[in-house]
């Protein structure tokens, strides 16, 4: 009986086989992103690449709903406490060590999974993205006439320099308003040049979590009270011991900020629940409107029986296709 032969594989033809692909697990807060990571990396031999900016620092646990080591199934995990709370985090900082891991990962024949809500975290992993420079001094004194001068004025002086920087950027955010103009003033260029492009930079399949508004705000409600009672005020009387306050990113994260006010007596518990719950919630509105309009991804609903299967499929299909183009 004549037997069929197998086609010859990248490796028999002296070609290389394609390099692992990413996969990205994104969407708003509390959709359930680090268990689908978990999955995800269990399934396809990959290891974690976190993408949310509070789990960065060291010691921030409860309140950023960080799984703990016996909960990660044995899957290694990278970008987690790897600051101090006194440290500021960056960007730029986060793009070299992110994409290092990610270079690490692939050479070791597994699938990087890049996990996160941080929208400008996962674009500076993933996409071509120029971080522009800073200058702690020019910072320091736009910083200061926003201050005196107020948030609308300093948006209003971004809309005469850059409209279209001024349009994508939350009319609120003083922080990435005052970037912008610093980037302006350093680079002469206007801030919106220097803003993501959707273009990966390794093949990547990306999948988002999404869920109903309603649901999602009660998901957030019954977050942080089971914050409270796994002992956030505990854990942020420790973080103070080791600088909590100084820390300028750190400290000003949501229920973290909460917890201190709560400590210090300005806020009641219920107050500090209920404040971080409403701040939490408009979070979630900004990760949507980030990633929502992003074609790239894939969106489940995690609540689907079948979301992890089908979570499965599209990857398979992406690293069938990636074997096929690679």
């Amino acid at each position: 009986m004549e037997q069929t032969r197998p086609e010859p594989s990248a490796d028999h033809l002296g070609q290389a086989p394609p390099p692992p692909l990413v996969i990205a697990v994104v969407g708003p807060t509390a959709t359930g992103k680090s268990e689908l990571a978990l999955d995800l990396a269990e399934t396809f031999d990959g290891e974690v690449v976190n993408a949310d900016a509070s789990q960065l620092y060291r010691g921030m646990d409860v309140g950023t709903a960080k799984l703990p080591v016996d909960e990660r199934r044995g899957i290694a995990h990278h970008q987690l406490n790897v600051l101090e709370v006194t440290e500021e985090a960056s960007v730029a900082a986060y793009q070299s060590a992110a994409r290092a891991d990610l270079d690490a990962i692939a050479a070791r024949g597994r699938h990087p999974v890049v996990a996160g809500g941080s929208g400008l975290y996962v674009r500076a992993a993933l996409d071509r993205l120029e971080i522009p420079p800073t200058d702690p001094g020019v910072r320091r004194r736009l910083e200061q006439e926003a201050v005196a001068l107020g948030t609308p004025a300093m948006l209003q002086r971004l809309r005469e320099q850059d409209p279209e920087a001024a349009s994508a950027i939350e009319p609120n955010n003083t922080r990435r308003i005052v970037r912008a103009l610093e980037v302006i003033e350093l680079t002469g260029r206007p801030f919106s040049a220097t803003m993501p492009t959707r273009e990966y930079l390794r093949p990547t399949v990306a999948i988002g979590l999404w869920v109903p508004r309603a649901v999602l705000d009660q998901r957030i409600e019954t977050r942080v009270q089971r914050m409270w009672r796994q002992g956030l005020l505990d854990e942020v009387r420790a973080l103070e011991r080791r600088g909590l306050r100084e820390g300028r990113t750190a400290s000003r994260a949501i229920g973290y900020a909460q917890a201190l006010a709560q400590l210090d007596g300005a806020l009641t518990q219920e107050q500090a629940q209920d404040q971080t719950a409403a701040l939490t919630r408009r979070l979630a509105r900004r990760q949507e409107s980030w990633f929502r309009p992003d074609p790239r991804i894939t969106w489940l609903d995690p609540r689907e029986i079948s979301a992890v299967e089908q979570a499965v499929a599209v990857v398979r299909r992406a690293i069938s296709d990636n074997g096929r183009h690679g």
